[in-house]
C-alpha cells in the first residue's frame, strides 16, 4: 500500500464502529499469526525420508495446518516434517517461538502461560514436548582427561497422585535415612577438558551401570579421573574396560594428583546445576532427563541458544534418527 493511501485508512479509524474495529484487529492477527507459522515451516525444514518405513523417495502434497505434507513413494501415506516427533499435534504454532523464548532464563509453566496466552496444562505439556526433543542430544565421545562423579537427587512423585509408593509430604522434603540410599537418584555427569559433557540417570549405583554409560563415551586412550580412592565402582568399571584411572579422595583431603588429575570441573558443573533446579521448586523423577538436557544446551550454546536454534536442533535432531532408522 502507498503511503497516501495509507494515511487515508488511518484517517478513516476514527470512524469505524467497535465491532469494525474489532474485525480489523482480527484480520492483522491472522496475518500476523500466519507469518509466524511461516516462520515455524522455514526453521521444520524438509524431511530427507519417509518417517514411517524409512524411504528415501517422497514427493510433495499439499499442505495442511501452515506445514507443508509429502507422500512416500514406498509406502504411500503421507506424512508432515512433524510426524512421528513429539510436536506432531501440537496446536498453535504461531506461539511456538514465543513459548521457547522462555527457554532461555528457565521460565515457570504459569509465567509462560501466561505470556503466552494459553493455559497452564498446555504451558506444561509444551514444556516437555519440547524438552523431549533435543534431551538426547549431548556429547557422543570424550577424550583426554575425563572426569567423572555422581550428582545425587531426591527420588520425587511430584505430580503424582495415586500408587505412590510411600505417604505423601510438602514439596521438597527430605530423605528419611542419613547418607545415600534408595530414596535419591545417581546421576553420572561425565566431562572432559574441552567441555563435552554427557550424563545419564544410573538404574543403579554399581560399576555395571556405569561401565554402560561410560564404555561407548570414552576413547580407548581416555584418561579417568574419579573420586573414592582406588577403590569403589568406578574403578572396578575403568579396570573392566582397560581405561587409564586416576583417583583422587576428597574426603582425605586429596584434590590434586600430579598438578592436573582432579575432578573440580565436574563437581562445578553439578554445582551449577543443583542451583539451577532450585528454580522449579522440585523436579519430577521421571522428568528429570528432560532438565538434564535443557541444562545441557543452555551450557552448550550459552546466549546463541535462542527459540528459532532450539527448535532446528531439535527437529534436526529427530531427523537424523528417523532417517537411520533408530
Amino acid at each position: 500500500m502507498k503511503k497516501p493511501a495509507f494515511q487515508r485508512c488511518l484517517k478513516s479509524v476514527p470512524t469505524l464502529t467497535s465491532a469494525q474495529r474489532g474485525e480489523i484487529k482480527i484480520a492483522i492477527e491472522q496475518v500476523d499469526n500466519k507469518n509466524l507459522v511461516g516462520g515455524v515451516a522455514s526453521l521444520v525444514g524438509t524431511p530427507t525420508c519417509c518417517p514411517h518405513c524409512h524411504h528415501p523417495h517422497i514427493r510433495p502434497w499439499g499442505r495442511a495446518s501452515g506445514l507443508k505434507r509429502y507422500r512416500c513413494k514406498g509406502c504411500q501415506r503421507t506424512f508432515s516434517p512433524l510426524t512421528n516427533t513429539p510436536l506432531a499435534g501440537l496446536h498453535h504454532k504461531d506461539r511456538w517461538l514465543l513459548y521457547l523464548e522462555g527457554f532461555q532464563w528457565g521460565e515457570s509453566v504459569r509465567k509462560a502461560a501466561r505470556r503466552c496466552g494459553i493455559n497452564q496444562k498446555a504451558s506444561f505439556n509444551w514444556r516437555h514436548r519440547f524438552l523431549a526433543l533435543p534431551s538426547d542430544l549431548q556429547a557422543r565421545q570424550e577424550s583426554g582427561i575425563v572426569e567423572a562423579d555422581e550428582a545425587w537427587f531426591l527420588r520425587s512423585y511430584k505430580g503424582q497422585r495415586h500408587n505412590l509408593p510411600r505417604k505423601s509430604r510438602h514439596r521438597g522434603g527430605h530423605a528419611s535415612k542419613r547418607g545415600l540410599s534408595s530414596e535419591q537418584v545417581p546421576v553420572l555427569v561425565v566431562r572432559d577438558r574441552s567441555g563435552s559433557t554427557s550424563d545419564a540417570i544410573l538404574p543403579k549405583d554399581d560399576h555395571l551401570a556405569i561401565q554402560a554409560v561410560l564404555k561407548p563415551l570414552l576413547a580407548q586412550d581416555a584418561v579417568l579421573c574419579t573420586d573414592g580412592g582406588g577403590k569403589g565402582p568406578f574403578a572396578l568399571a575403568a579396570r573392566k574396560m582397560g581405561i587409564a584411572h586416576r583417583a583422587v579422595n576428597l574426603s582425605k583431603g586429596i584434590r590434586v594428583l600430579a598438578g592436573v588429575y582432579h575432578v573440580q570441573n565436574v563437581n562445578a558443573y553439578h554445582s551449577r546445576l543443583k542451583g539451577w533446579l532450585l528454580r522449579f521448586h522440585g523436579v519430577a523423577t521421571k522428568y528429570l532427563g528432560h532438565y538434564l538436557g535443557w541444562k545441557r544446551l543452555l551450557k552448550r550454546f550459552g546466549d546463541h541458544l535462542n527459540s528459532a536454534l532450539w527448535l532446528t536442533l531439535a527437529v534436526g535432531q529427530h531427523e537424523v534418527q528417523q532417517c537411520s532408522g533408530t
